[in-house]
């Protein structure tokens, strides 16, 4: 079986048939600016870029020409392209001998489904290599303003998907050690989810006066956050139009946006001088 590298991409090589390769680049949380090197240099090396809607699609410009893009978008309650199929085209494109770069927001590994998308390819016999991307679960809190970690505040974070509520089928997640573990818990994927979770917080032992925010489309131009307790920060977001893509921060250190001067901005042009999308 192949073994996965972690490393930046080997330069491009003409494609062969049989020889093709798939790379998994993670884009980071949407401004172009925040893609790596490496993963700049794996999209300018593609013969096929399979991205979707949270990936920083401005790169795209800096494909080669001859580069062929295929939109996997999934949108939340929307049309989406199943993971499955997804694997088969990775597959699909490598053994017909194409350099394939996997492109999606944030880290392949941070519920990116990278995981189930190298062990199809490796099944089959594909090269992979990795890039790892800033996570939006890192990325938007600081971009907000809020530091996970604080030496007087708190010794660690938790990082957790929202998709399922408490106590649903399939469920995995301890709640109440959640709510007990004195850490920064940071939700994704939970904007819907987001009352029954933090009822069930307040519930297991969580103080209703815990700072929480919520920051929607981080490292965009829309970019916007909203700020509350455990309590009412599901309310807040909904009164405030908050939509994915958004990550919510509970915890002590939240309150820190509001305390601490904002972070300075950066520019958010994408390499090579394109707009940035929006």
């Amino acid at each position: 079986m192949p073994v996965v590298a972690s490393r930046r991409p080997s330069a491009p090589q003409a494609a062969t048939p049989g020889t093709g390769s798939v790379v998994l680049v993670g884009g980071g949380p949407g401004d172009p600016g925040l893609l790596t090197v490496a993963g700049l240099e794996a999209v300018r090396g593609a013969d096929v870029v399979v991205t979707d809607r949270l990936a920083p699609l401005s790169v795209l410009d800096q494909a080669p020409p001859h580069a062929e893009v295929v939109d996997v978008a999934k949108i939340p309650r929307g049309s989406f392209t199943p993971q499955e199929r997804i694997n088969e085209l990775l597959v699909e494109h490598a053994r017909a001998g194409r350099r394939v770069v996997r492109l999606k927001g944030g880290d392949p590994f941070v519920f990116g489904r990278g995981g189930e998308e190298w062990q199809a390819c490796a099944e089959a016999g594909i090269p992979v290599e990795v890039v790892p991307g800033v996570s939006s679960a890192l990325a938007g809190p600081a971009l907000a303003g809020v530091p996970l970690t604080h030496r007087t505040l708190t010794q660690g974070f938790t990082v957790v998907s929202g998709h399922l509520p408490p106590h649903a089928a399939g469920s995995t997640l301890d709640w109440g050690a959640l709510a007990r573990s004195g850490t920064t818990l940071v939700v994704l994927m939970g904007i819907a989810t987001l009352p029954a979770i933090t009822e069930e917080l307040v519930a297991q032992g969580m103080p209703a006066t815990t700072p929480a925010l919520t920051v929607t489309d981080a490292g965009l131009p829309a970019q916007r956050s909203v700020s509350g307790t455990v309590v009412d920060i599901a309310a807040i977001g909904e009164a405030a139009g908050v939509r994915a893509p958004a990550v919510t921060v509970i915890g002590a250190v939240a309150a820190l946006a509001q305390q601490l001067p904002a972070p300075v901005g950066r520019p958010r042009r994408p390499p090579g001088g394109s707009s940035a999308a929006g």
